[in-house]
């Protein structure tokens, strides 16, 4: 037998899995294993076993080391699949799977022994050193406290110890993440809740379309308990862990320590201690942003997405991986095996036209107590000179809570010199400059760039510099000044530390009053039953963007702002600012109509050929100079137009982006593998030619 190994390097592609010879120590499939290659020595994962080789006898080397930990073999799988799919490399996609750094926290313990029980009757300074000596207080008092962790006692304990009436020893010590606490309430289901419930249980993939605060949540938990009685784990994929604390918090107060959280905000020895509790079996509910689509969950029976809307959802960083796709693959039964396969949920009140498209519909269409939802109005801003309709103002001043969703930060868009025209632009991308004024700093929202506000145009000398719209920023200090009620603001810009964003949440779900003000977070899952209004300013600022998505995006950003009014039984309502009222993404928002609007928008998709009728593969090439990314992006256009039922469209130049000039080929295919295969081998040759040699290539399947 010998071990095919996929070394863990980044720096190149390479043509593994490498045949190495079996070690003393046993390996399989997910085992991590140290091994030379080269000149180096490198970690590599084992994904497969043979009992033949190509290399010569006496050229196959050994494995010098085993680690202890390993990844399971489901994972190997996943991630072989996922460097197929998304034009990746198997290095990167298992670096995605592996074990977190980090090792156990331990702590001494002390418990009883099995000595006979001393005399209860013992006084402080009784002689006698066995076990059945006398003891004093203090002595009783520590022992009549065990088992515990010895902490500062274990001088004292330690003497106790030698007389054989306690065993101290070391234990595990598990690092607890940080949540917000939520107690569990007991539930009746409504007819249409106990319907869903049963579909799940007959297995398969099922969208859950139910409006915002129909109860969604609680059909994902008793689906997950269905899981646990069969002996099944769970996945929950949320959004953000931070933007989503009452989902965290509802299923750890239904399941207890049963629940382990993985996300990045999580210290290194906290998610080494959660990922090992989900290893070993001690936690079967793994919830966490997409990245807790690998978490190493045992007999995994049931993936949960909500909120399947969230464009977060899709990873920027390569492998570019879309986790709503990476949970359909996880749970597809394994033919190989005649493996079962596992249930899917995905649940949102705006789903996506693909997913509407692809699975079979289970629809909650009240709210919970048959609360209505709330009433929208659309308030017209052409020709307006401020960013807040009049009846907006009054509507704040007289709403002891509501949020208002600008999505758009900083204090202004950018800004001008009256007298000559010029822009403040980036010197790295092709992009105007935000102010922040509370930083009194001009900055670009893409590479990081920042510089001081000007005082005069550095072209003309003129002192007239002009400031043109308006961000969150803006109209905090506006609001704050205008309401008696305290303005919290949700962010980039204040969501930048550790916990920052649970602790605003707090901060304004505790406060009696108040208005929360931010981008496109506040309209993320929250449940505030006593938020009665609701506001959406430049609701049509993402129907300007040259995106087929631009209609969806624009719907469901609405739609879910408009779902965080009225929970409670005060009610509630919502305003939609827009210079396009009669826009039909905005028009079939403020009639809560998302049936209407993803029959509409599939129509248009199929006439127009996107997705879900053809997938997309986009490629970017990137230089220093303009002439070779465009060159070798024509390059890979011609090759790319070969592959089967496939039309190219560019290569078109894209805006300079951190230094970088960038030239774009976009791929419609209806062939998926065909197309994903042929893009991978025109990327490939076209990055070996020594003319590109200064272009870097990306390559993003399902670009969003």
């Amino acid at each position: 037998m010998i071990a095919r190994v996929e070394p863990l390097t980044t720096t190149r592609r390479l043509a593994g899995p490498f045949d190495y010879a079996l070690p003393a120590a046993p390996v399989e499939v997910g085992s991590i294993v140290r091994i030379p290659f080269g000149r180096q020595v490198l970690d590599g994962v084992v994904v497969g076993l043979a009992d033949a080789t190509d290399v010569p006898a006496g050229k196959l080397l050994t494995p010098t080391a085993v680690r202890t930990d390993s990844v399971p073999a489901e994972l190997v799988r996943l991630a072989l699949w996922m460097a197929a799919e998304y034009c990746s490399t198997p290095a990167r996609a298992l670096s995605l799977v592996l074990p977190p750094k980090g090792r156990p926290r331990t702590e001494l313990w002390a418990v009883r022994t099995a000595a006979e029980r001393p005399d209860q009757a013992g006084y402080a300074g009784a002689r006698g050193t066995g076990a059945g000596a006398r003891l004093t207080a203090n002595q009783r008092a520590l022992l009549d406290g065990l088992p515990r962790a010895a902490g500062s006692d274990l001088g004292a304990l330690r003497r106790l110890e030698a007389r054989g009436l306690v065993s101290i020893a070391p234990r595990g010590r598990r690092r607890v993440p940080l949540t917000v606490a939520h107690a569990d309430r007991t539930v009746t289901l409504s007819a249409d809740q106990a319907e869903a419930v049963a579909a799940v249980e007959r297995g398969g993939a099922w969208l859950l379309h139910g409006v915002t605060g129909s109860g969604k949540t609680e059909v994902y938990l008793r689906a997950a308990a269905a899981a646990l009685e069969r002996g099944e784990g769970v996945i929950v994929l949320v959004p953000e862990i931070a933007l989503t604390p009452q989902t965290v918090g509802r299923f750890q107060a239904r399941f207890g320590d049963t629940v382990a959280l993985l996300h990045s905000a999580l210290g290194e020895g906290e998610r080494y201690d959660e990922w090992r509790r989900l290893r070993t079996g001690e936690a079967r509910i793994a919830v966490g942003p997409r990245s807790a689509v690998f978490a190493p969950v045992r007999d995994l029976g049931l993936i949960v997405v909500d909120e399947e809307h969230d464009p977060s959802y899709k990873h920027e960083g390569d492998p570019r991986y879309d986790a709503r796709r990476v949970a359909e693959e996880r749970v597809r039964p394994a033919a190989a095996s005649g493996a079962a396969g596992g249930r899917l949920l995905a649940g949102s009140a705006t789903p996506r036209p693909e997913t509407w498209q692809a699975m079979a519909h289970l629809t909650l269409p009240e709210r919970v107590d048959s609360r209505p939802l709330p009433p929208v109005r659309v308030l017209d801003m052409r020709g307006a000179r401020h960013p807040l309709h009049p009846d907006t103002r009054r509507a704040l001043g007289d709403a002891r809570k509501a949020i208002l969703l600008l999505n758009r930060r900083g204090w202004s868009n950018f800004l001008t010199c009256r007298a000559c025209g010029k822009v403040w632009e980036c010197p790295q991308c092709d992009v105007a400059l935000v102010l922040h004024r509370a930083e009194r700093v001009v900055a670009c929202h893409h590479c990081g760039h920042r510089e001081r506000v000007p005082e005069r145009c550095d072209a003309c000398g003129s002192p007239s510099v002009a400031r043109h719209g308006a961000g969150t920023e803006r109209l905090e200090s506006e609001l704050g000044e205008a309401l008696d009620v305290p303005v919290f603001r949700l962010d980039a810009d204040t969501a930048g530390q550790k916990n920052a964003v649970s602790a605003l949440l707090a901060r304004f779900a505790a406060a009696p009053a108040g208005l929360l003000i931010g981008t496109q977070m506040v309209a993320k899952g929250h449940d505030f039953p006593d938020v009665t209004l609701g506001v959406v300013v430049d609701a049509d600022a993402t129907l300007r963007f040259p995106d087929f998505r631009a209609e969806e995006r624009t719907f469901a950003l609405i739609a879910q702002l408009a779902g965080r009014a009225g929970r409670g039984p005060g009610g509630g309502r919502v305003l939609v600012q827009t210079a396009a009222p009669d826009a039909p993404a905005i028009v079939a928002a403020s009639r809560h109509d998302t049936r209407g609007f993803v029959s509409g928008e599939l129509v248009r998709r199929r006439a127009l050929d996107y997705p879900p009728f053809a997938d997309l593969i986009r490629i970017v090439c990137s230089g220093e100079e303009p002439a070779g990314p465009r060159a070798a992006a024509g390059e890979i256009a011609e090759a790319a137009a070969a592959a089967p039922r496939a039309a190219v469209l560019g290569p078109a130049p894209l805006f300079r982006l951190r230094g970088r000039h960038r030239s774009q080929v976009v791929v419609k295919a209806h062939d998926r593998a065909a197309a994903v295969a042929a893009v991978r081998e025109a990327v490939d040759r076209a990055a070996n030619r020594r003319a590109h040699r200064d272009v870097a290539f990306s390559v993003d399947v399902d670009p969003q």
